[in-house]
């Protein structure tokens, strides 16, 4: 289709001279809202300017923010009292400092020694009451503290503490009524926590195990062996997850209870030893005893 001649409109480019001309032919309606497109440009140029000159406000006013901010801490800071006191001898700080980790040390021996359990040796760490050691170097003496702290931490990890299962007690340690004849009087030789079957049995501390079978009474047993001449024993087992000569970490799952051997209904019997004597485990469930 051709188009009419009122349709397109010739413009006519003179240079200045007027030597050359160039002639465009335009559409007419693009003439027509060439005014359109100027305010279009118009609009979006003072929009892009507005936009501008706002964000160079809010940081200027960010800035004046920031700096009243500094203005005021400065002020804090000023406010502070310096603390003045007495020169401080670093020397008699640092042997303070090693005669309170002594006295710490001295009371978890006698929490120990009320658990019938053998006390460590505190001599030779430095402190009170240690000449010799009060006169080393505070870097010699934090060495015999270091090496001491990591044998009793070791020590402390090979001594039964705590819960084999967190749960309530169902018997006690010593005499008791026999659960088989009321008429009887038996020695009990440890404490049983209540349990479900399955319930996982855990060891409350590190050693090695003695034993791992059927014991009679006890049935599906587990013995440990620790440091101290201390045994643990776990009894009435459903089943036993550990091997005679295996090494055991505290917190090790070693079994689950049940209600195998002389027992008269699911739980964990729980025994303490020392010397091969049972002794009452409630003793060491915690280290305040």
């Amino acid at each position: 289709m051709k188009r009419k001649t009122s349709d397109i409109s010739t413009v006519v480019i003179i240079n200045k001279n007027q030597q050359h001309t160039k002639s465009l032919q335009i559409k007419t309606k693009h003439l027509d809202r060439l005014k359109h497109y100027a305010w279009s440009i118009a609009a979006v140029v003072a929009v892009l300017g507005g936009l501008v000159f706002y964000l160079h406000h809010k940081s200027a006013e960010q800035e004046a923010q920031n700096l009243q901010l500094q203005a005021q801490i400065a002020k804090l800071k000023g406010a502070i009292p310096v603390a003045r006191g007495p020169v401080v001898n670093t020397k008699v700080t640092a042997q303070s400092y090693i005669q309170s980790i002594e006295v710490k040390l001295k009371t978890i021996n006698e929490y120990l020694k009320r658990r019938g359990l053998k006390g460590f040796a505190i001599k030779g760490t430095g402190g009170s009451g240690n000449n010799e050691a009060a006169k080393l170097p505070d870097t010699e003496a934090y060495s015999l503290y270091d090496d001491y702290l990591k044998h009793l931490t070791s020590t402390i990890a090979f001594t039964p503490m705590g819960y084999p299962r967190i749960s309530s007690f169902t018997s006690f340690f010593g005499y008791r009524s026999d659960p088989f004849n009321s008429e009887h009087a038996e020695f009990h030789p440890g404490i049983d926590f209540q349990g479900h079957r399955g319930d996982e049995v855990k060891c409350t501390a590190s050693g090695k195990v003695v034993f791992a079978g059927w014991a009679g009474g006890y049935g599906n047993c587990i013995r440990i062996k620790h440091i101290n001449d201390l045994e643990t024993l776990y009894g009435h087992l459903s089943k036993i997850e550990v091997k005679v000569g295996q090494q055991v970490t505290v917190g090790d799952n070693i079994g689950k209870v049940g209600s195998t051997g002389h027992s008269t209904g699911t739980h964990l019997h729980y025994e303490v030893r020392k010397n091969g004597k049972p002794v009452n485990p409630v003793n060491f469930l915690t280290l305040n005893k």
